[in-house]
């Protein structure tokens, strides 16, 4: 009898495609842009050249424009632009230097080095999970609001879908979401839907509110900084573009949790429903929601309001996130009702059970480690900055659209890519005839599309979370990637022709 052949485990995907990128490191020509950088120490420009050498100019408009870099330099002086700049017409090829056998074995223990925050986090959370899940209080819970939203479950992926995409939209909302599908996947279980559904209301969610940002800090206003305008600059058009794209995420969900509500065997994932069941602690009978359980679950829910207004307003990151929930460990452990080794072999076991993720997050890091040792991207950059030119104002957009698409696979930081590439695309779009908004748009739509599918992104993280194969998540996604690529082209044209 032949072995029926299934999807390669996450890992083993992360590792075929840190092949591939090694291989393109002998492929793609290595080449380099200089870079610009401010210190504030001595209220500097340092601009380091293709050869590492650095020097020193003075931080003035002027000292800017001279190297044909066009952003105010009060976004430097402020601390707007905190990134190394490319500056145009500096690419240089410069000696190549492949990624070989021994660079694709430190890769990975370097990703996991420089993604350290965020294993610790997942780990603190991974142990609140399970003394959560140890003294019964998620499982009441989520009986008490399945009883609650009895017969209107749907309500569920409206309200958390828009609560995500908002959060995406304003302040690039992503790696937080992490915390949230072993909570939330329980509940929809038992609302009657799939674990696929959750996924999808969150990380869909979180995506479209990234990919059509509005006011995202990290992104917009990032990349308007660095081409020279205001990012209120076609904002009206990216705010239509993101109230269009959470209502098709919204429909999108719906339709496929009322096929699943409806005959659970429609499920992409109905042969794990037993699997779910046991991971996520579903018991069959329903605890009854004890003061002492309200509370646990009342310390959990501020927890989260309190991290999103931290990240929101006052900048926080991994360091300060973790903090926050080692200090909920502490009140649980004096409200949880059990014993203080109970507490700490429970909580050892729950961080235990994320440890897989922090190591996927660690090895998706490394394939853009040697993509960026190997110096591949400047020469994409330039390859396709020089192919862009002279063409048609349309035609051109939609081009970038798919430039920033391809690009958005190499570099998934958006801070990162904006202040890599904007500097040298913005300036195209005076050659061609449109304003400099319209490619601000093109670049956050294009790297947000890769976002719901990209292995060096979130997703990989995400789906194993919940223990489900990449493949069945492409089997649901892909005919929406096809639905947002038509969404953000109309949008840009529209854009470029009534702007």
């Amino acid at each position: 009898m032949k072995k029926k052949l299934s999807f390669p485990n996450v890992f083993t995907v992360l590792f075929i495609v840190l092949a591939i990128a090694c291989i393109l490191t002998y492929i793609i020509p290595a080449g380099l842009y200089s870079k610009l950088t401010y210190d504030s120490s001595s209220n500097m420009l340092i601009i380091t050249d293709t050869s590492g050498n650095k020097s020193q100019v003075e931080a003035t408009q002027e000292m800017l424009n001279s190297i044909g870099v066009t952003t105010s330099i009060n976004k430097f002086l402020d601390g707007s632009i905190y990134k190394a700049v490319s500056i145009p017409n500096t690419y240089k090829q410069v000696e190549q230097n492949p990624q070989g056998f021994k660079e694709f074995l430190l890769a990975p223990i370097q990703g996991v080095y420089d993604t350290i925050d965020i294993a610790l986090f997942v780990f603190i959370l991974g142990g609140i999970i399970g003394i959560m899940n140890y003294v019964g209080a998620f499982n009441a819970g989520i009986f008490a609001l399945s009883k609650a939203t009895k017969g209107k479950e749907f309500l569920l992926i409206i309200f958390i879908a828009i609560i995500i995409s908002l959060g995406g939209t304003t302040f690039g909302l992503a790696e937080e979401t992490i915390a949230l599908y072993p909570i939330l996947v329980p509940i929809f279980l038992v609302a009657g839907y799939d674990a696929l559904v959750c996924i999808a209301t969150v990380y869909m969610a979180s995506c479209i509110g990234t990919m059509f940002a509005t006011i995202n800090p990290f992104s917009m206003v990032i990349a308007s900084n660095v081409a020279g305008i205001s990012f209120t600059d076609g904002l009206n058009f990216r705010t239509i573009s993101y109230i269009l794209g959470t209502i098709l995420t919204i429909i999108y969900v719906l339709i496929y949790a009322k096929k699943v509500k409806k005959d659970p065997t429609k499920s992409l994932v109905y042969d794990q429903r037993e699997e779910f069941t046991k991971k996520f602690h579903i018991k069959g009978d329903a605890p009854a929601l004890t003061l002492r359980f309200k509370f646990l679950l009342l310390i959990f829910i501020l927890s989260f309001l309190i991290l999103v207004y931290g990240v929101s307003a006052k900048g926080w990151w991994f360091n300060e996130m973790t903090a926050l929930f080692l200090v909920v460990s502490f009140i649980l452990a004096i409200f949880s009702g059990i014993g203080e080794k109970e507490f700490v072999n429970q909580f050892i076991i729950g961080a235990a059970d994320l440890l897989g993720v922090a190591l996927i997050i660690g090895v998706a890091r490394s394939i853009n480690i040697v993509l960026e040792d190997g110096m591949t991207s400047d020469t994409i950059l330039y390859f396709f900055s020089n192919l862009l030119s002279n063409v048609d104002k349309n035609i051109f957009i939609v081009l970038i659209f798919f430039v920033y698409i391809i690009l958005g696979f190499f570099i998934p930081s958006t801070s990162g890519l904006a202040v890599f590439s904007i500097p040298i695309m913005a300036p195209l779009a005076d050659t061609v005839g449109i304003n400099r908004d319209a490619i601000i748009s093109a670049y956050i739509y294009g790297q947000g599309l890769m976002a719901f599918i990209t292995p060096t992104g979130l997703i990989l993280a995400s789906l194993a979370l919940v223990n489900v194969t990449y493949n069945k998540w492409l089997k649901l996604i892909m005919p929406f990637i096809f639905m947002l690529i038509i969404l953000a082209i109309i949008m840009l044209l529209i854009q470029v022709n009534f702007s």
